[in-house]
């Protein structure tokens, strides 16, 4: 019978396209947490541009996280303390080819940790440095 499926080829015919699908669905999402990695980074740096050539304070992150998440209302990531550690972000790994190139490899909860537990600038510009 030619239209029989035989057992053992279905199931390496099915484990291969499940293995294509999962791989498919890793680089997809790794894809889309390098985009928003580059994206908070950009941010950040915007944020330290205007404060710096425009004198604006704290406060500024506070409205612009209430601007932000009102005109994104099924994103989130706009609260002030995360625009606060994007600001922070930006400032503690100024080179974007690291950022591109290291830093967007690993989620975001992950470099916010390490900005909060390596306080001591030396050591930041050591693990940038280790990364190049």
């Amino acid at each position: 019978m030619k239209n029989a499926i035989n057992t053992n080829d279905y199931k390496d015919f099915l484990k291969n396209l499940k293995k294509r699908v999962e791989e498919a669905r890793f680089q997809a999402t790794r894809h889309v947490n390098s985009e928003l990695i580059l994206l908070y980074y950009q941010i950040g740096v915007d944020i330290l541009n205007q404060q710096e050539k425009l004198g604006w304070g704290a406060k500024i992150v506070n409205k612009l996280s209430s601007d932000l998440s009102s005109f994104f209302p099924d994103m989130k990531g706009f609260s002030a303390r995360n625009l606060k550690y994007m600001r922070l972000f930006a400032e503690t790994f100024p080179n974007y080819e690291f950022v591109q190139q290291a830093a967007a490899q690993i989620p975001w909860f992950h470099i916010v940790v390490l900005m909060e537990k390596v306080k001591d600038p030396e050591e930041r510009v050591f693990l940038h440095s280790e990364n190049h």
